[in-house]
C-alpha cells in the first residue's frame, strides 16, 4: 500500500522512525543502504558515440566507398573533396547533437542544497543528498522539496506541483489518510521531490529518496526511451538505398558492357567509378546540414532554438501537436477578468474596468473601490519596482489581486501605510478564508475567501454606496452568479469588511462587497496559431494535469473542440480502444507522465508525426519519445529543455507555427535540390552506356565528368536552400515515405532532355569528323550550360516569371561563378590537364540552343499547365 493510503503511525512503524527523527547512527546506516538522495548520472555524455552516429547512413557508406576507391585508383582530388563533404556534414551534426545529450544532468539543478531535519531529537541543517527514508523534515514557504514525503503536520500548507503534475494552481495539503487508488495529482497528504512550498509550513516523514522518488523514476524511464529518427532521416535512408542500388547497378552494367566491347579493363573501371561518383548526389548530406543550419538560424530570429538539426524538417512534417496547457497555451499567471460588485458585473481589460462597454472610474465607484481596497489590504503578496517594471512576490492568486489594483490605479504600499495591520487571521483550508484587522481612522476587518464562506459570515451588502440587508434568497442568487463563472473555469474569490466598534473582534455580520473571477488566460497569439495549424492540416491536442473543466474552458477560448477524457477514464481504456477513439479526443485532463507517453506512442503507431510541447518534469517522457520534443525556454525545467529537440525562447505556442513554416520550407528546398541533382546526374551514365553499346568512343572522360559535377553540383545546387517558401501553410502535412514522391517524373524528363542535348551535340561533332577532344569539350560544355540554367526551373512549380529570376541572389552568383570557372578552364593552360580545347564563336552558337533547351521547354510546359 502506498504511503498516502496509510496512517502516519503505520509509516513510522515501517520505517522504524518517530516524530523525534532518526539517530545519527540510523541515518548513516540508511545512507549506506539506500544511497545518496541524488538523481544518478545514468545518462552520460559519449562524444565518440555521437561521432559514430553521424556516419549511420547508407548514402554516407556509399560516399566513403567512393573515397576509398578514388584513393586507390589515384584520384586523390576526388577522394579529398568527397571526404571533406562527409566530414563537414558529420562535424555540423556532432556539435549540434553534443549538447542534446545532457538530459539527466539538468534534473539535479531543481534540488536545493540543504534541508532542515530532526536528528538525535534536534533540529539540524543537512545537505539534501544526505536525506534518508525515515528522516523527519521541516518545510516552510519558499522551500523546495527534496524527497517524497508523507505529511505529519500541515499549517496552511500549499505547494506548487505544475512541474510534476501540470496543475497550475497552488495545492492545499493536509495530513489525513487517503484512498489507495487516488491519482498522483490528488495525493494531498504527500510532498514530492522537485516541487515547492508556496504557503504555510509542514513537518513530514521521508518515504523515498533519489531514484526511488516519483521524480527519480521519471529520470530512470528516460534511459529506456529510444530517440526517434526524424521523418527526413527515414526518407533519406530509403532514398539513399534506392539511388545507391540503381547507380551501382548501372555502373556495373557500363563496366561489363565496356569489357564486352573489348575496351581496356582498367580504363573502363576508372570510367565506371567516375560515373558512380558523378551520379551519386554527394552534395546531399551537405545540403541537408546547410539547409537545417539555415533553417535553425532563421527560426532563432523567431525565438525558436533548434537543438538537433533534423528537427528543423521534422517540425514541418508534424501531423499532431500534443501541447500542455499551463504556461504553453496560457500565460501561467492568474488574471482578474471579472468583478461583481454593487449588483453589477464589470469586465477588466488591460488597465481599465468596463461596465458593458463603458469605462469606469474606480475611485468614483464606491462599491468597486471598497472591494479592490479590501482585496489588497487582506493580502500577503507584495510588489517591488525594478527597472521600471513591477515584480510581484507571493501566492499566484493574491499576486493577481495586487496586479489588478495596480492596473486600476490603487497602490498597496500607500494603503497599508495609511492602515497598518494590527492582527491577522491567516488562510486555512478548513476555514477557507483570511482576515486582517487594520487601524486607520477606524479599526476595520477586511476578509476574503470562498464565496460560500464569506456569505455565511455576512449579514449585509454594499450596493450603490448603501448598505442593504443580505437575505438568504439574495445569497442563493449570488451563488448562482458565481456558478456561471466557475463553469467557465474562473476561480471565484469573495470579499467583505466591517468597521469594528469596541474591543470585541470577530468575523461575523460583515458587509458583503462582491467577488472577482480569476483565470490563467490563453496567450493572445494562441488562437491565431491554432487556426493556422488547422489550415495546415495539423491537429492540436491538449494533454494537461489540470482539471477537465479548466482545460475545456481554455480549449473553447482558443478554438479547440472535441471529446474530453480524464486520467481515470484513460486508465480504463485498452490500447486498442484508445487507438480507435484517439482521433476524436482533443483534451486529456489530469494525465500522468506515463499516460502522456502512452498517448504519444499510440499516435505514432497510427502513423502520426507527433510534436509534444511541455515544460515540466511531467512532460519529459513524452518529449523524449515524440518525433519532435518542444520545450519552454523561460519556464521549462532543465530536464525538459535537455531532452527536447526544440526550445521556445519566449515560451510562446505561436512560435511553433513559424517553426512548422520554416520546417516545410526547408524540406521543400531539399526536394528541389534532389530534383535538380538527379535530373542532371544520370544523363552521363545514359550517354556513356548508349554510345559504348554502339561502339562510339567515350563521349566524356572521367576527369571531365568530375569537372562538370564540381561546377554544377556544388554551389548552384547548394543555393537552392535559400529559396523562399511557397504557400507551405495551406497544404496538409507530408506523409510520403520517399523524398522522390511527386518529383520522379520531373527527374526522368529532365534527365532525358539533358541526355538528348549532350547526345545531339556529340553526334553533330562526330559526323562532322571533328577532333575527339573538341567533341568532348562541346559535350561537357553543353552539359554544364544545360545544368546551370536548368537549376532555375527546379526552383518552383510556378513559372519563372512569377517566382522572379532575381529572387535568389545567391543562385545567380553561383551560376555566374560556374560559367566564369568553365571559361577559365577552356581558355587557359588548365585546358590541357582536362583534355579540353578552346571553343570558337560558331561552336558556342551551335551548343547554346541545346544548353538552354531544358529551361525553355520546361518553363513553356509550366506556363501552359498553370494557365
Amino acid at each position: 500500500m502506498d504511503p498516502h493510503a496509510k496512517e502516519v503511525k503505520e509509516i513510522f512503524k515501517e520505517l522504524s522512525t518517530s516524530e523525534k527523527g532518526l539517530s545519527s547512527e540510523q541515518a548513516a546506516e540508511r545512507l549506506k543502504k539506500y544511497g545518496k538522495n541524488i538523481i544518478k548520472k545514468t545518462h552520460k555524455l559519449r562524444p565518440l558515440k555521437i561521432v559514430v552516429e553521424q556516419f549511420k547512413s547508407f548514402l554516407i557508406y556509399v560516399l566513403l566507398a567512393a573515397v576509398i576507391i578514388s584513393f586507390f585508383i589515384g584520384h586523390l582530388t576526388d577522394a579529398i573533396v568527397i571526404l571533406a563533404i562527409v566530414l563537414v556534414n558529420a562535424g555540423i551534426g556532432f556539435f549540434q547533437q553534443y549538447r542534446a545529450e545532457k538530459a539527466i544532468i539538468g534534473l539535479r539543478k531543481l534540488l536545493v542544497q540543504t534541508t532542515k531535519v530532526i536528528r538525535d531529537g534536534k533540529y539540524v541543517e543537512i545537505s539534501y543528498s544526505e536525506i534518508v527514508p525515515g528522516d523527519i523534515i521541516l518545510l516552510e514557504s519558499g522551500k523546495k522539496i527534496n524527497a517524497d514525503s508523507r505529511i505529519i503536520e500541515a499549517n496552511n500548507l500549499q505547494t506548487i506541483e505544475s512541474a510534476l503534475t501540470g496543475e497550475s494552481l497552488p495545492i492545499n495539503k493536509f495530513s489525513q489518510k487517503l484512498f489507495q487508488s487516488i491519482e498522483l495529482a490528488k495525493r494531498r497528504n504527500m510532498l514530492f521531490a522537485g516541487t515547492q512550498v508556496v504557503r504555510g509550513s509542514a513537518k513530514a516523514v521521508v518515504v523515498s529518496t533519489g531514484m526511488n522518488t516519483v521524480f527519480g523514476k521519471i529520470a530512470m524511464t528516460l534511459q529506456d526511451i529510444e530517440d526517434q529518427k526524424s521523418p527526413m532521416q527515414k526518407r533519406l535512408d530509403t532514398f539513399s538505398k534506392q539511388v545507391g542500388f540503381v547507380i551501382l547497378g548501372l555502373v556495373a552494367f557500363v563496366f561489363l558492357l565496356g569489357l564486352f566491347r573489348e575496351n581496356n579493363a582498367v580504363d573502363m573501371f576508372m570510367v565506371a567509378v567516375t560515373l558512380a561518383v558523378g551520379a551519386i548526389p554527394e552534395g546531399l548530406p551537405a545540403v541537408l546540414a546547410i539547409g537545417f543550419a539555415i533553417g535553425s538560424k532563421l527560426m532563432s530570429k523567431n525565438k525558436v532554438i533548434i537543438r538537433k538539426l533534423p528537427a528543423v524538417e521534422s517540425l514541418g512534417s508534424v501531423t499532431v501537436i500534443c501541447t500542455d496547457k499551463t504556461g504553453t497555451l496560457t500565460e501561467e499567471k492568474m488574471h482578474v477578468q471579472n468583478i461583481f460588485s454593487g449588483n453589477k458585473f464589470f469586465t477588466k481589460k488591460s488597465t481599465k474596468l468596463f461596465l458593458k462597454d463603458k469605462p469606469i472610474d474606480v475611485r468614483k465607484n464606491k462599491d468597486v473601490f471598497q472591494l479592490l481596497k479590501t482585496s489588497i489590504l487582506c493580502n500577503n503578496a507584495r510588489f517591488e519596482l525594478a527597472k521600471g517594471k513591477y515584480e510581484i512576490l507571493g501566492d499566484p492568486t493574491e499576486a493577481a489581486l495586487v496586479v489588478a489594483s495596480l492596473d486600476l490605479g490603487l497602490n498597496k504600499k500607500t494603503m497599508i501605510e495609511a492602515e497598518p495591520s494590527i492582527q491577522k487571521f491567516e488562510f486555512e483550508s478548513k476555514r477557507k478564508m483570511m482576515s486582517v484587522i487594520r487601524k486607520g481612522k477606524n479599526k476595520t476587518i477586511y476578509s476574503k475567501g470562498a464565496l460560500e464562506k464569506i456569505l455565511s459570515i455576512s449579514s449585509s451588502e454594499l450596493i450603490n454606496g448603501k448598505i442593504k440587508k443580505l437575505t438568504e434568497k439574495r445569497k442563493t442568487q449570488l451563488l448562482d452568479y458565481s456558478k456561471k463563472l466557475e463553469e467557465q473555469a474562473f476561480r471565484v474569490l469573495a470579499f467583505a469588511y466591517k468597521d469594528i466598534i469596541g474591543e470585541k473582534i470577530d468575523e461575523k455580520n460583515l458587509i458583503f462587497l462582491g467577488f472577482v473571477g480569476m483565470i490563467d488566460p490563453p496567450r493572445k497569439e494562441v488562437k491565431g496559431a491554432i487556426q493556422q495549424c488547422k489550415s495546415a492540416g495539423i491537429e492540436v491536442k491538449i494533454i494537461t494535469g489540470d482539471s477537465a473543466l479548466t482545460a475545456k474552458a481554455i480549449a473553447t477560448q482558443i478554438g479547440i473542440s472535441g471529446k474530453i477524457i480524464t486520467e481515470t477514464q484513460l486508465q480504463k481504456m485498452s490500447d486498442v480502444v484508445l487507438s480507435n477513439s484517439i482521433n476524436n479526443i482533443s483534451i486529456f485532463a489530469r494525465t500522468t507522465p506515463h499516460q502522456k507517453l502512452r498517448i504519444t506512442k499510440i499516435l505514432q503507431q497510427k502513423g502520426e508525426v507527433v510534436a509534444m510541447t511541455g515544460d515540466g518534469i511531467n512532460d519529459v517522457l513524452a518529449l523524449k519519445s515524440a518525433d519532435v520534443g518542444v520545450a519552454m525556454g523561460q519556464r521549462g525545467t532543465d530536464v525538459a529543455r535537455d531532452v527536447s529537440d526544440i526550445v521556445l525562447v519566449d515560451d510562446n505556442f505561436a512560435s511553433i507555427v513559424q517553426g512548422v513554416k520554416q520546417g516545410r520550407r526547408t524540406y521543400d528546398n531539399i526536394k528541389k535540390f534532389t530534383k535538380y541533382m538527379l535530373s542532371v546526374n544520370f544523363d552521363t551514365i545514359l550517354l556513356v552506356s548508349l554510345l559504348t553499346v554502339f561502339g562510339f568512343p567515350l563521349p566524356i572522360l572521367p576527369l571531365q565528368i568530375l569537372w562538370k559535377n564540381l561546377i554544377t553540383d556544388s554551389f548552384p545546387a547548394l543555393t537552392l536552400v535559400f529559396e523562399k517558401e511557397e504557400d507551405v501553410m495551406k497544404t496538409k502535412p507530408r506523409k510520403e515515405k520517399s523524398i522522390l514522391s511527386g518529383i520522379w517524373k520531373f527527374i526522368i524528363w529532365g534527365g532525358v532532355m539533358n541526355f538528348i542535348a549532350c547526345l545531339a551535340v556529340f553526334l553533330i561533332g562526330y559526323f562532322q569528323s571533328l577532333e575527339i577532344d573538341l567533341i568532348r569539350t562541346m559535350v561537357v560544355t553543353t552539359g554544364i550550360v544545360f545544368e546551370l540554367l536548368f537549376v532555375y526551373t527546379c526552383r518552383s512549380k510556378k513559372s519563372l516569371t512569377k517566382v522572379g529570376i532575381f529572387s535568389n541572389k545567391w543562385l545567380n552568383y553561383a551560376i555566374l561563378l560556374g560559367l566564369i570557372l568553365h571559361l577559365v578552364l577552356l581558355y587557359t593552360p588548365l585546358a590541357t590537364i582536362f583534355h579540353v580545347v578552346p571553343l570558337t564563336l560558331n561552336q558556342w552558337f551551335l551548343i547554346l540552343p541545346f544548353g538552354i533547351s531544358g529551361l525553355l521547354i520546361f518553363e513553356i510546359v509550366k506556363y501552359f499547365r498553370n494557365k
